[in-house]
């Protein structure tokens, strides 16, 4: 057992190796700008600050770490989901309030390059999507911002609706995204459950909850994206397994959601190899052709509106490498892009990757399926990280891929769990505390 909990320590240690290699490195060659980082592999600039969220984050670790392992042994999972997904929204607003509220959370995705900026010039729903990729192009009139010509116009259309029904401005924006990607905990903890068993569901909830990504979740979109894409898969394991009364209306469901998710981010096509993994899981593939019901209405609307999801995406791939994506160098990124998960993921998932490599993770069903919902999720990433599609700002890009990774922390010893914990959330909150994150 000592020696187990040596190798879990050497992990997590060569973790924090591979982070600061890439700060070494990074530092190094960025002198003459070709990374446009401030601070690889991170985007982000140092800044030591406190807000009103420091008080709070720290109660609400301190409560975490007291409480969280009991209850989540205890509570009834009926109250459990909803508990995790209450103090995993917690969680997420105090650390944004770390930068306060303005630059925090109210003016998170109405700055810059954000969302937000271009909806003055959104003349009707109709004509947005019939002309979007007519201003992708970063030499087109009125080219579109960076973050709502880097995404098919699903992501942009969230808060033109947000904002037509009366919920416009950044801070509405902030709590609905806040709201929403905190849920994603509860719905990786649903998954669990049915495909690995409540015990290890269980185990994970803590973990899910004090996840280092909460920096990134609050308040980025793809805080957004990762709860639909969450859902998506835990809604996908409830029909596979057959834990709901009506699996194919939860099949028909989940399709609807990784149909939304296509037109919300190119990238998370990906999110259908943890898709395939829960079908694969639960030795049933009678949910597919439901999900596929679901995902064929928002193909036909969006390309019967005039967007054409490949010319959108090539696209984009011009533009991309006209920018940044030209001149920032693969052969960097291509291991910073997994190094600064370090800072998303945390320790705990570190050490807990190490125990899933080991053969004895595979003789227990219910850990073995822990370890293929943990593979697939890490398979998205590296073949995200190898389309060159993604240089930097992984830590913010990859959130849906990287919460799939945090239950890897229910395979270390429950008697160590408080410890793992807490490294957990010092490294969220020595994150936002000492850098200013961007996006």
């Amino acid at each position: 057992m000592a020696r187990k909990s040596a190798l879990d320590l050497l992990a997590a240690a060569l973790a924090v190796l591979l982070f600061a290699a890439a700060a070494v490195v990074g530092a190094a060659i960025n002198d003459n700008g070709i990374l446009t980082l401030k601070w690889p592999p991170m985007f982000a600039r140092w800044a030591p600050h406190a807000g009103p969220g420091t008080p709070a984050a720290l109660l609400v670790a301190g409560l975490v770490l007291l409480y969280g392992p009991p209850l989540a042994r205890r509570l009834p999972w009926r109250w459990l989901v909803p508990a995790v997904w209450a103090a995993s929204m917690a969680w997420v607003w105090s650390l944004a309030l770390i930068d306060g509220w303005r630059r925090g959370v109210a003016r998170r995705l109405a700055y810059g390059h954000e969302y937000l900026t271009a909806l003055d010039d959104i003349d009707g729903i109709g004509h947005f999507l019939h002309t979007f990729t007519d201003h992708i192009p970063i030499d087109s009139p009125d080219n579109w911002p960076a973050h709502v010509a880097g995404h098919p116009p699903g992501a942009t259309l969230t808060f033109v609706l947000l904002d037509r029904v009366g919920l416009a401005g950044g801070a509405w924006a902030a709590v609905f995204v806040i709201t929403a990607a905190s849920s994603a905990a509860a719905a990786v903890a649903i998954t669990l459950r049915a495909l690995a068993g409540e015990e290890l569901a269980r185990r994970a909830a803590p973990f899910l909850v004090l996840a280092p990504a909460a920096v990134w979740l609050g308040v980025s979109a793809d805080g957004w994206f990762a709860a639909v894409a969450a859902w998506a898969v835990a809604l996908l394991a409830l029909a596979a397994t057959r834990s709901v009364r009506a699996p194919r209306a939860a099949a028909l469901g989940s399709g609807v959601l990784f149909g939304l998710l296509l037109y919300l981010s190119y990238g998370l096509a990906l999110m259908g190899v943890v898709g395939l993994a829960v079908l694969w899981l639960a030795r049933d593939w009678r949910p597919l052709p439901w999900v596929l019901v679901g995902i064929v209405p928002w193909v036909v609307a969006f390309t019967a509106a005039g967007f054409w999801y490949l010319d959108g995406y090539t696209t984009l791939v011009d533009r991309y490498y006209a920018g940044s994506g030209g001149h920032r160098p693969y052969s960097y990124f291509i291991w910073a892009n997994l190094a600064v998960q370090v800072a998303s993921v945390g320790l705990a998932t570190a050490a807990g990757l190490r125990r899933a490599g080991v053969p004895e993770a595979w003789r227990d069903p219910g850990r073995r399926a822990l370890v293929v919902l943990v593979g697939a999720g890490l398979t998205a990433m590296l073949l995200a990280d190898l389309s060159g599609m993604s240089k930097a700002e992984t830590e913010r890009i990859w959130l849906p891929f990287a919460l799939w990774l945090l239950p890897a922390a229910a395979l270390l010893p429950e008697r160590g769990a408080r410890g793992w914990l807490a490294a957990q959330a010092v490294l969220a909150m020595t994150v936002n505390h000492l850098w200013i994150t961007r996006w």
